[in-house]
């Protein structure tokens, strides 16, 4: 999800200041979509707006903007081409927004943390420039940041075009009427949720890989001794004797894995999961053999069947048939991602256009 935030708010908390760099405007061809973002220190980076050197050359001119401006805060706009001076072949263009992070800073990086972390949206817009500056210009000035809270769902409201990334955050840069070149873009929480039940070790495995992408894990087991101390920060652990309950709870549009280490208790879930129609994957884990005895099963316990089509078993992406639980786990990961990509196509909204292979 939003790493950064999490990064940003510990560096300010801690009197250290950064650089936040953010894809403003993408024109053509580019390795990364509007409203994504770079975080820089003079020694560390968080995120990536897609590597190669726009990455170094955004990396460059924070650091300069840093050892100018690191004890004030300062605002800059710059528009990089795709070409042959950065090494690049996309073809396209980007506008990059860099702001210094300082103390001042650190009332409304705090206010997005705590937001983000309650699992509600924001409005975040910053003005650059002085009035009559165009997108190009290297302007150091800039006006206070809003942050106005919006609903989960709520898109952001004003009728320039919006470009939606993989983090369902929705980003717009333009020229107001009142001179400023404005950046404004929606933060939320990651809409990609996935219901893993199993503590073993894919589920384990599979929790590592889903760490590195913007989802949200609901892990459950029976087993309280089977989780690692330590999980990830996008990841929620229920311990729980009734894991069934999970799948009635979990939100409209989730990823179901099952993948227990109890036939028995797979079965159960399945039923589970068979009881509602709004999920948007449901895979479990097993042979041709099991699924034929799950259907059979399950048919016996009233489920239709032409409902089993919507059970993805075994699961996984074809052509991979490694057996050790990193290989499952990638090839998984890589399903479920294609599902992800195929639901956000679907609806995403009429004459919207991929933004181009990365360079």
């Amino acid at each position: 999800m939003h790493r950064w935030v999490d990064a940003a708010h510990k560096l300010l908390v801690r009197g250290e200041a950064a650089v936040l760099v953010t894809i403003a405007r993408v024109e053509g061809s580019a390795p990364r979509e509007a409203g994504t973002h770079l975080l820089v220190t003079r020694e560390h980076v968080w995120e990536t707006i897609g590597g190669g050197h726009l990455e170094w050359r955004a990396m460059d001119v924070a650091r300069q903007l840093l050892r100018q401006y690191g004890q004030q805060g300062a605002r800059h706009v710059e528009r990089f081409a795709l070409g042959p001076s950065l090494g690049q072949c996309c073809g396209g263009a980007v506008t990059l927004a860099f702001e210094v992070l300082t103390l001042s800073d650190l009332a409304w990086v705090s206010a997005l943390h705590k937001r983000l972390a309650a699992g509600e949206a924001s409005l975040r817009s910053v003005a650059f420039g002085a009035p009559g500056a165009d997108a190009a210009a290297s302007q150091h000035q800039g006006g206070p940041v809003m942050l106005t809270e919006l609903d989960a769902d709520e898109p952001l409201a004003h009728p320039h075009t919006l470009t939606r990334d993989a983090d369902d955050a929705a980003c717009s840069f333009w020229q107001g009427s009142d001179g400023w070149l404005w950046l404004s873009e929606r933060l939320a929480p990651s809409d990609f949720h996935i219901v893993l039940f199993g503590a073993g070790h894919v589920g384990q495995a599979i929790v590592q890989v889903l760490a590195t992408l913007p989802c949200r894990v609901t892990w459950a087991d029976e087993r309280t001794e089977t989780f690692p101390e330590t999980v990830p920060p996008n990841t929620v652990v229920e311990s729980t004797d009734t894991p069934e309950a999970v799948v009635t709870d979990a939100p409209p549009g989730a990823f179901f894995l099952v993948m227990t280490h109890n036939h028995a208790l797979d079965q159960r879930l399945c039923e589970e999961i068979f009881k509602r129609d709004d999920f948007a994957y449901f895979g479990l884990i097993g042979s041709m053999t099991k699924r034929r005895q799950f259907e059979h099963r399950l048919r016996d316990r009233g489920v239709p069947p032409e409902r089993f089509e919507q059970m993805i078993c075994p699961i996984g992406v074809a052509g991979i048939s490694g057996k050790a639980p990193a290989t499952i786990a990638i090839a998984v990961t890589a399903q479920l991602l294609r599902v992800r990509e195929q639901q956000m196509r679907q609806s995403a909204p009429a004459g919207a256009q991929d933004s181009g292979l990365p360079a």
